[in-house]
């Protein structure tokens, strides 16, 4: 598997749209997302890390170059104070339980 995590800041008040607009994401059933997983941090909960995981890298990519996802990122955008910080790589393990290589 293969994902991002993303460090970003939301505007005062716009944590519900954020929530709203990465629930349309996971609606639009891009093809290879495995989850979605959003943290609030508890010492600024204006502060979160939004975790995407794919089934693989091609999948990412695939999705990180469409149209689709340029628009569904400008307009994520508008509820954060500045662009998020993302950190991209391979998933080599979740719930305790070795990822499978390829």
């Amino acid at each position: 598997m293969y994902g991002t995590v993303a460090h970003c800041r939301i505007k005062p008040g716009a944590e519900a749209q954020l929530l709203a607009e990465l629930r349309e994401f996971e609606q639009a059933h891009v093809p290879g997302t495995v989850a979605t997983l959003v943290y609030r941090m508890d010492a600024d909960g204006r502060e979160c890390y939004i975790a995407v995981a794919f089934s693989d890298k091609e999948a990412y990519l695939a999705n990180a170059r469409s149209e689709e996802q340029d628009q569904r990122y400008h307009q994520m955008l508008r509820w954060l104070e500045g662009p998020p910080e993302w950190h991209d790589g391979e998933i080599v393990a979740h719930l305790g339980l070795p990822v499978q290589s390829r």
